[in-house]
């Protein structure tokens, strides 16, 4: 009866549902953008977000603008919203935003650089590769820096 009841309480993690949300591909300055013959810089603009669907199911998007220019002229432009469905029990609040904002992002980014890159391609450019991204060191210096706020509003 002691291990059914430590089976319930020991935390858990499930992925319910990994799909794209939002897409959107702009080509502006089409079709003479593609007789540009110089490379674009890119730009490339990634944050997360987390809610609560239900109790103890959370979506949790991973959303990236990537912005292709010559010059001032825009070549391209790819916004996209990768999303999941995760279900969580028995987490410390403390646990529970932590997977929120590492480990459910670092499972649905491997699925946005694939959307970006392909439609990319489909749209008629080279494959933009997003560099891999340190989850864990963005909520570390998010939560070093909500400390500091907090500190300061209580001198």
């Amino acid at each position: 009866m002691s291990d059914e009841n430590t089976k319930n309480t020991q935390p858990e993690f499930r992925m319910e549902k990994i799909y794209v949300k939002d897409l959107s591909l702009e080509i502006p300055n089409a079709p003479k953008v593609f007789l540009e013959r110089e490379n674009p810089k890119i730009d490339v603009h990634l944050h997360t977000q987390s809610e609560t669907v239900e109790e103890d199911v959370h979506e949790v998007v991973v959303m990236t603008t990537v912005t292709a220019k010559v010059g001032e002229k825009v070549m391209f432009l790819i916004e996209a919203k990768q999303a999941g469905i995760f279900r969580m029990t028995n987490m410390t609040a403390e646990h529970l935003e932590q997977v929120l904002a590492v480990m459910c992002p670092n499972i649905l980014f491997p699925y946005l650089r694939e959307v970006v890159s392909d439609v990319a391609i489909r749209g008629g450019f080279a494959p933009v590769l997003l560099n891999p991204i340190n989850f864990e060191m963005i909520y570390q210096q998010q939560k070093q820096q909500m400390s500091a706020a907090t500190s300061e509003t209580a001198h």
